[in-house]
This record gives C-alpha cells, structure tokens and sequence, in this order.
C-alpha cells in the first residue's frame, strides 16, 4: 500500500493530511496517452456545427476531408476555450453543446423552450451534463438522433488528422506519445498493492480505439496488470465520468479516501474531490488557466509530468 503525506511543496495545492491509497482512477488522454491531438478536431467540428447546424451530409467524406484540411490552421475563440474547459466531459456533452449552440444561433429549427436551452448551454461550460428540466420531446429526439451521429463524424475527423498515423508511430516508439514518466508511475502504484484503472469518455472496445491505444502504449490491461481494466462510454449513452468514477468506487466496495484520481480534465478532478478522493492534476507548466482552474475545482497536487522527483517526495511505500 502507498501513502500519500501532505508537506509543503511546489507540486502541493492543497493539505490532504495522510492518505493510504488501494485503487487509482486515471484519465487517459492528456494524462497519460498523446496519441489523440484532440483539442483542434473537437473545436473545429464544434464550430462548424455551431455556425452552421446539422445540415443534411453533414458527415459525408467530402465535408470531412475538408474539415480535416482546417483543422488546426486558425484560432477558434469560443470553440477552443470550450475545448479546455470541457475536457473529461462525455463526448456525447461535447457534441450536444455544438447542436444546442447551433439552435441558440438559429441555424437549427426545433421546437424547444429557447431560455432553457440557452441555460443547458450555459451549465454545460460550467461542466454539468444531467439536467433537471426535460427538453420538448421534439428537441430530445434532435439530439437523440444526431449527438451520436456527430460523435462519430468527430471519430473520423480525429482518425483522418491524427489518430490513425499517431497510433502507427506508437506502436513503432511508444515514448514519444507517452507522458513522461507515466509507465514508471503506473507500475509503481501496482507494485505497491494498488489496482490501476482507466476511465475515459470515449468510447471502449476490445482491441479497437482507446483500448487499442493503450495497448499500443505499452500498457497491459486485465487483472493484475498495470491497468485492470478500462471503462468508458458508448456511442449512444451519455455516461459522464462522475457516474463512471461513482459507479467504479461502489463495485470495489471503497471509500473515496481510499482513491487516487489522475487527471487532466475538470470532469475528473471535480468528481474525485466531490467523492473524497485525492487528486492529482497533469497539466503543462505554462497552462496558468487550467492549473487555477484545477485548484478551484479541488486538485491537492499538480504536476507537468510524472518524473518530478517533488510528486514522490510526497509518497511512502
């Protein structure tokens, strides 16, 4: 078993006291994995959404070779801030805020209750994803139909930009879509009796996607390997990570104390500290927004990669 001591630190946020940490719940993209460049497809499929609605062949090959060729060439204001403060979010969240943007914007005609969209898109920057007030049921089988549609559209653009050459490379040199240091921490935490796990937004299937990635990072996935297992979302269901996270801590039978959460997503963090977790948040060195936004949202560590010597100085095995 591992022990986190809180002492003060540069990588230390916030007093956690002592901690004796069995399981850990990890994000992948962003904390571990840079396989996926997805913050430039996110925001340029949302965008175009955003400004031009769902029109019909939207997701045709045309339209996504020529949204491959943009992506990334110019900044994206609105779409990009989304982007950051939006990640950990199911991606069906992602696609439903463009849909409901894109209706707000009138470029979408649905019957809705027009103030109450415009709320949900407004909770849905905050980082909520369940409401309490029903859409018209007109408005409900919009997003039904088309949030999942979307999601797989932003798949391909993903794919065709990035994903499938990066995966290429991975398999060849794993370290170069690695963050540093994260082989060495994962294998620490299962050597030390703690049971790793991968939760992500994305969707997992055996031997494809995310399941796929992680694989070809070199991860071993199953029981008593580095990872036991991952879990994550479907095309059609939204599955935020709280219910995720919450869902996991009640099938081992844990405590939140006894729970380390490893992220770069507000979506993460914010859950783990709402379950009594302790959190560490992987951000870039110069990413000042995000690293203020994760002490606000409850992160008691933050560190740019996992080779600090200062994140061990806080361990005892």
């Amino acid at each position: 078993m591992v022990r986190f001591i809180y002492k003060e630190s540069p990588v230390a946020v916030r007093d956690f006291g002592t901690r004796e940490i069995k399981y850990a719940f990890h994000d992948i993209d962003g904390t571990h994995s840079l396989i996926r460049d997805w913050p430039p497809v996110m925001s340029i499929v949302l965008h175009y959404v955003s400004e031009n609605g769902v029109p019909e062949g939207y997701d045709n090959d045309e339209n996504l070779r020529a949204i491959i060729a943009v992506t990334g060439t110019r900044p994206l204001p609105e779409t990009d801030r989304f982007c950051i403060e939006s990640a950990g979010l199911s991606a069906l969240t992602q696609m439903e805020w463009a849909i409901r943007r894109a209706i707000d914007a009138g470029h979408v005609d649905v019957a809705c209750d027009r103030e109450d969209n415009r709320r949900k898109i407004a909770e849905i920057g905050r980082g909520r994803e369940v409401f309490d007030t029903p859409d018209t049921p007109e408005l409900a089988a919009f997003l039904a139909l088309h949030t999942p549609r979307l999601f797989r559209f932003y798949e391909k653009v993903l794919n065709g930009y990035c994903r499938d050459r990066n995966l290429v490379l991975a398999k060849k040199d794993p370290s170069r879509f690695t963050v540093p240091g994260s082989p060495e921490f994962l294998d620490f935490l299962r050597k030390n009796g703690i049971k790793n796990y991968f939760v992500t937004g994305a969707v997992v299937q055996k031997g494809m996607g995310m399941h796929e990635e992680v694989e070809a990072l070199g991860f071993a996935i199953g029981a008593g390997q580095t990872v036991e297992d991952i879990i994550g979302s479907t095309w059609t269901e939204k599955l935020p990570k709280d219910v995720i996270m919450k869902r996991l801590l009640k099938s081992l039978g844990a405590s939140g104390e006894e729970v380390l959460v490893v992220g770069d997503g507000r979506s993460e963090i914010a859950a783990g500290a709402e379950m009594g977790a302790l959190c560490i948040s992987r951000l870039a060195a110069d990413d000042a927004y995000r690293r203020d936004l994760h002490r606000e949202l409850g992160a008691h560590i933050i560190v740019s990669d996992y080779l600090d010597p200062e994140l061990y100085g806080l361990v005892r095995d």
